[in-house]
């Protein structure tokens, strides 16, 4: 596939694996990163899921504060400002209006737009030695990369508050059972597990799981009348597909399906 600086992506079957490639600094993302993997999302080449992980000992420790030579590449808050408006944020919008389920494996430690990262996916698993921190108010900055909406949806305002205020670890297993995130598993595990949830991904209805995750998004901000009225939409569309036809025959026959993403 094609050749990034700060990623490596590689295809497993119909999954296209994203592995963030700086594990001398715990991956800590400059913008650049997440350039590439907005391009890389632009690229799915009929990939039906996508993965995410770190290489090394963690997920991502964050933003990337120090350029190539030691220099501040990321200066103030006007040029935290560009940073996520140029490159972040269009990255993680990417991954919410993504036509295709997205995993994220978290290694180790996922902090700041790391944790950011981490939790845009529609399922993200965790190594029982990984955690999720928001440390903004250790440095006196605010969360970003979407997380004080993420959080509040996620596990409630008294939970967000916990890790963005307090600026908290927060372990694979707590984080599982607030609902923060899908499973912790082993360490070893981790890796196989995420693999296998993203093969049955991809295995899926491919254009219905798109508009599931489309319906899911609106059901955050909408009211009642609208999801009932973007289901029915979602629907008709998902009743015409090939996947369809097959999801039924298959039904009627007693037979599993077998789904072309079509």
């Amino acid at each position: 596939m094609s050749s990034f600086e700060t990623i490596v992506t590689r295809r497993e079957g119909d999954t296209l694996v994203i592995t963030l490639n700086r594990p001398d600094r715990l991956n800590a993302a400059p913008p650049a990163m997440f350039d590439e993997i907005g391009d890389a999302l632009d690229r799915l080449d009929g990939a039906r899921a996508v993965l995410i992980t770190g290489e090394g000992r963690a997920f991502c420790s964050g933003a990337d504060l120090t350029g190539r030579e030691g220099s501040q590449s990321i200066s103030g808050g006007e040029g935290a400002y560009r940073a996520l408006t140029r490159s972040y944020n269009p990255a993680l919008l990417k991954i919410a209006r993504l036509g295709v389920p997205v995993v994220t494996a978290v290694n180790g430690p996922a902090a700041g737009i790391g944790c950011s990262l981490a939790l845009a996916a529609d399922f993200a698993i965790a190594a029982r030695s990984a955690y999720f921190l928001q440390a903004f108010v250790n440095v006196g900055l605010v969360p970003d990369g979407g997380a004080s909406w993420m959080l509040a949806r996620l596990v409630g305002k008294a939970r967000a508050a916990q890790m963005m205020l307090l600026g908290e670890r927060i372990g694979a297993e707590q984080a599982e059972s607030w609902g923060l995130i899908y499973k912790a598993v082993d360490d070893a595990a981790l890796a196989q597990e995420a693999l296998t949830l993203a093969a049955r991904l991809a295995a899926g209805p491919t254009l219905a799981l798109g508009l599931m995750r489309r319906g899911l998004a609106a059901a955050l901000e909408g009211d009642y009348a609208s999801a009932l009225a973007g289901e029915a939409d979602s629907q008709r569309i998902a009743g015409t597909s090939a996947d369809a036809v097959e999801g039924i025959t298959a039904f009627l026959g007693r037979r599993p399906a077998a789904f072309k993403g079509q």
